[in-house]
């Protein structure tokens, strides 16, 4: 079967609601194209001295609504489609959450796993040096993804601060709190997804309660969504994976000893608490709450017949491709949408650059307030537009950030 393409799967999600929203063609023709991407070969010396070029990518997909803003991911298999289809997703989720924002990504070939500190670091400098005339506070802010973390934002921050002659703390987000960073940023999309879960359970007949929780991605994100899962709401997580294998406990797994076993050996396989399984073993489980949050486009055509979960909250981006959607929607499996699930770090992102515009930093207390505030009201509206109209929760989620982007768009005249 032929690679999904997560750029593909977006433009078909657009024709969808373009369709309830009578948008004439050039409209939607413009919402499926970037407004700007560069490409960028970044040459850097290895600790062995010799030169070594990456590729690297920034695509600033549509900034109707504010400066675009968007993760940087290091993986070795970063493509300039799946970039594109990122910053799609990033417009659609600044927008469906009221956020004055565009969407924007950016992504580096590379093995972070085989790179040692001080590559990563002249990596990501040389990131900010390449693209430095293209992003800023008031022009694109960028943020970490997949394997960037907070350590990286800061050398990123410095690299533009140094070639600005200023200290310019919102030039990224999900900086260390020392450096300007937001409190909860670090568990901002785990924490996030779940005010989501919380309140899909209660429309959708689930008690969350001891409900039995699949995670497949164990990184930052999925990790974060385990420990949320069990100690905030209550949920057996009985399964956990990351790239290299699972574990399955039907009795519940002891997270904080997990995640010491990932400490100590860089994978949750071989945990003493559990039996080995597969990825796609684990996406099959027959549980509750199925959570993808690691890549995109792990639940396709080849495998969506064995999905038995009761629902499904993508707190990845992309991982169920759009045929697969549309067979899990007549099957009646609620998806809890990713640009509305995981909407909590890009949220925390945004309050973590009105901190620092305003040189102040928020407690604790003041970030959760306003996050669950913010999703919860989102996940309202788009339960409210689903029912309304008998529409799935991602055709109401498209629909109204779509909407949002297509008003600005007007108001500024280009449309």
């Amino acid at each position: 079967m032929p690679e999904v393409n997560l750029f593909e799967s977006i433009k078909r999600y657009i024709c969808k609601c373009a369709f309830g929203l009578s948008l004439a063609t050039n409209v939607e023709a413009l919402l499926k194209m970037p407004m700007r991407e560069y490409h960028v070969s970044l040459p850097m010396k290895m600790d062995n001295g010799k030169i070594q070029a990456f590729q690297a990518f920034r695509v600033q997909y549509n900034d109707a609504r504010g400066p675009t803003k968007g993760g940087i991911r290091y993986h070795p298999d970063v493509t300039i489609d799946a970039i594109r289809g990122l910053a799609a997703l990033m417009t659609w989720k600044c927008a469906l959450h009221g956020l004055p924002l565009g969407g924007a990504k950016g992504g580096i070939v590379c093995n972070p796993k085989e790179l040692s500190a001080g590559e990563l670091e002249r990596l990501s400098r040389a990131y900010i040096q390449a693209l430095f005339q293209i992003i800023g506070p008031d022009k694109d802010i960028p943020a970490p993804d997949v394997y960037t973390n907070p350590q990286i934002m800061a050398w990123m921050m410095d690299e533009y601060s140094k070639i600005a002659g200023k200290t310019t703390f919102g030039v990224v987000t999900g900086k260390p709190p020392a450096l300007g960073g937001s409190p909860l940023r670090q568990d901002a999309t785990a924490r996030g997804g779940w005010y989501v879960i919380e309140k899909a359970c209660q429309d959708f007949g689930i008690n969350l309660k001891g409900a039995t929780v699949a995670i497949q991605g164990f990184g930052n994100v999925g990790s974060e969504a385990a420990l949320a899962g069990q100690q905030l709401f209550g949920c057996t997580v009985v399964a956990v994976s990351d790239s290299k294998g699972g574990i399955l406990n039907w009795n519940g797994l002891d997270i904080l000893r997990l995640l010491s076993h990932k400490r100590e050996t860089s994978s949750v396989e071989n945990f003493s608490s559990g039996r080995s399984i597969t990825n796609q073993e684990l996406l099959e489980l027959g549980v509750d709450i199925l959570i993808p949050a690691a890549l995109e486009n792990v639940i396709t055509m080849e495998n969506v017949g064995s999905i038995k979960a009761r629902m499904i909250a993508e707190f990845a981006n992309g991982p169920i491709s759009s045929d697969a959607d549309d067979t899990l929607q007549q099957r009646g499996i609620p998806i809890l949408p990713d640009f509305l699930c995981n909407g909590g770090g890009v949220i925390v992102s945004y309050f973590e650059m009105v901190q620092n515009m305003n040189l102040y930093q928020w407690d604790e207390e003041k970030v959760e307030e306003h996050l669950k505030k913010k999703l919860i009201q989102a996940y309202h509206n788009v339960y409210s537009l689903a029912q309304k109209n008998t529409l799935s929760l991602r055709q109401a989620a498209y629909t109204i950030a779509v909407q949002n982007v297509v008003e600005a768009m007007r108001l500024r005249g280009w449309i």
